[in-house]
């Protein structure tokens, strides 16, 4: 059972945030800023900063997985651009929330805006087997995961 916000474990970047867990988005968000596309052996990379405070200003590198289209939402659509969607880099990232621990897609976009920097969707709460209950804050505790969790589906 997890609450409204849990608390997660960004593992290999050696973080903890607090996440909103929002059943009505379909994807993860990670609030990130300075994201550039790259190339590294052929291969599609993304390089970015967090975009959570100023004690992460290290640039974080990680192999693009995908570019996700996510659609705007009525205020953040500009006719003079004419596009309905954003499109967003989507890098693999495990996380620990409670004692599980799951590889999730995470797209990545400036939420310094919005109270909590990570954005967890139903796609990867689906890869937590989640049941949220939104009157809960922080049921789950904080992350406690083995390394080797993320391999139990």
């Amino acid at each position: 059972m997890y609450g409204l916000n849990e608390y997660a474990s960004l593992e290999g970047i050696n973080l903890e945030v607090a996440a909103k867990l929002d059943t009505g988005a379909k994807t993860a968000s990670l609030s990130a800023r300075d994201i550039k596309r790259f190339k590294r052996n052929g291969e599609s990379w993304v390089r970015f900063y967090l975009a959570i405070d100023a004690a992460h200003s290290h640039p974080i590198e990680r192999p693009l997985a995908r570019v996700s289209k996510i659609k705007r939402r009525a205020g953040d659509y500009d006719p003079e651009e004419g596009k309905k969607y954003t499109a967003r880099p989507v890098i693999e990232l495990d996380i620990c929330m409670g004692s599980a621990l799951r590889s999730i897609e995470v797209n990545l976009t400036d939420r310094s805006a919005f109270q909590y920097p990570l954005l967890i969707g139903s796609e990867a709460l689906k890869r937590f087997d989640a049941l949220v209950d939104p009157s809960l804050k922080y049921a789950a505790g904080k992350p406690a995961c083995a390394t080797d969790a993320h391999t139990a589906e």
